[in-house]
């Protein structure tokens, strides 16, 4: 039987999973993030769930349910505050430690579990050697999404979060833990400066704002960042866990931004904002999680991810939005596809950053949050664009799309944003999915699909068909 092939975002379009840590347990991968809902209206409104894969298949996702309540935080009995991103690590003790900040208090709260898909129970906060909660003590910095990574029986704990002119945020913090899992045994140390305080370091133009996330490869640490850009994970490494770290470069952009090998650097190929994701090596493979930012809003974000190399020197050259991230190469040229896997949206006006004041294309679905229905791409409406990539097509020679909504003129489609148009697909109004076609001749070989809808109106579109 012929596996599914993985798209992003990698687990189904009704789930809103964002600051995705990817962590391999035994023989599976589990992503641990925070949770969105579908037209939310603030970050972060859900319970923790959990999603699993088995290593030999990263399209075959599971469900492992809700791992933990708002509600089950002492401090949050009400559920009036949020569960932001969260990292998972398994202790020297063999258990599995949930660390995670609720969004109105500056302390680390942790929680336990015997599996590494919950359920988790409420353990404790961090905390000194004097039972002073981090974050509360004079002179301490606020704690914000830790990221955490266990060596014998120490856990390194990252954290911070710096915006622009706050002068009493310095950094990224890396704190050291006991075997206990909460006890400070080495205080905070700066380890990547906010911009406030980068002039004179390699970081400049990218320094710290949030997502500390950490892995090691090798002999190498490296620690991964959402960046003041905010639409880009940086890294930077380190021989040490705690010191010496060197900016080496952007992994991934939301907006595909800095990527110059299929249209210029400075274009944005989709609307982007905050970014947090992490770095696991599945087999011989790299790949970075990251998210995108779904339903013209901030507050609706999917997990996506894409292969990485990381070279002989240590670096991590940029890679480019796919489709197809987890998929082990392109997709197939044949068969439907459906819409909400573009990874580029944009229109003639350029944007780096998503808005909801209605001028650009997003990924919608019907009904409301939970709705196992398939996404699709709304506000499709003149110049709007919807990229796909790759697919290694062999002899395609009809081309099809669905349809909706009240909308006349045409699809045009391309191989390259700016490249000749191939073929286009005259649609019409419906307030049902309706099928257009057009014969098109894609040159064989690996290629990305574009279409640009030119006409009045606004429709949606459902998918496409190769044939």
């Amino acid at each position: 039987m012929q596996k599914k092939q993985a798209f992003n975002p990698y687990l189904p379009s009704w789930e809103y999973i964002p600051d995705g840590e990817p962590h391999i347990f035994g023989d599976r991968l589990y992503v641990f993030g925070s949770h969105d809902l579908y037209n939310g209206y603030v970050f972060c409104l859900g319970d923790y769930v959990c999603w699993s894969a088995p290593l030999d298949d990263l399209a075959d996702w599971r469900y492992e349910g809700v791992i933990y309540k708002k509600t089950d935080d002492p401090l949050n009995r009400d559920g009036k505050m949020c569960l932001y991103a969260p990292d998972v690590t398994q202790g020297p003790d063999g258990r599995f430690y949930l660390y995670y900040v609720l969004d109105k208090v500056p302390i680390v709260s942790v929680a336990v579990s015997e599996k590494p898909s919950g359920p988790y129970t409420f353990y404790g906060y961090v905390h000194d050697k004097h039972g002073e909660r981090l974050g509360e003590r004079p002179g301490d910095q606020p704690q914000f999404d830790p990221g955490v990574l266990t060596e014998q029986d120490v856990t390194y704990m990252y954290t911070g979060f710096c915006p622009r002119g706050d002068k009493s945020r310095k950094g990224a913090m890396a704190t050291v833990l006991g075997k206990d899992m909460l006890t400070i045994e080495e205080e905070p140390l700066i380890i990547v400066p906010g911009c406030e305080y980068s002039d004179g370091t390699s970081f400049k133009g990218h320094e710290f704002f949030e997502a500390s996330s950490i892995r090691k490869a090798g002999d190498t640490y490296y620690f991964v960042y959402s960046s003041i850009a905010m639409h880009e994970l940086c890294y930077a490494t380190s021989k040490y866990p705690t010191k010496d770290f060197t900016y080496g470069g952007v992994i991934v952009s939301n907006s595909d931004l800095h990527i110059d090998t299929y249209k210029p650097a400075h274009k944005p190929m989709a609307y982007g904002a905050n970014n947090h994701g992490g770095m696991v090596q599945v087999g011989k493979d790299w790949y970075i999680f990251y998210h995108r930012h779904t339903n013209g809003t901030w507050f609706s974000r999917q997990g996506c991810a894409e292969k990485i190399t990381i070279q002989s020197d240590g670096s991590i050259p940029q890679v480019e939005l796919t489709s197809c991230g987890l998929n082990g190469g392109p997709l197939q040229g044949k068969g439907y596809y459906p819409a909400y896997i573009a990874c580029n949206l944009f229109t003639d006006v350029e944007s780096v950053y998503v808005s909801d004041d209605g001028r650009f294309p997003k990924i919608m679905q019907d009904g409301c949050d939970g709705t196992e229905v398939l996404g699709y791409i709304g506000n499709m409406k003149d110049g709007a664009t919807a990229g796909f990539k790759y697919f290694s097509c062999t002899n395609v020679k009809t081309i099809r799309i669905f349809t909706r909504g009240y909308g006349h003129g045409k699809f045009e489609v391309r191989t390259a944003w700016d490249g000749p148009m191939l073929a286009e697909i005259p649609i019409a109004n419906s307030n049902v999915w309706e099928r257009f076609e057009s014969p098109i001749s894609i040159p064989d070989g690996i290629q990305a699909l574009y279409f640009t809808y030119r006409g009045s109106g606004s429709p949606s579109l459902q998918g496409f068909e190769l044939v």
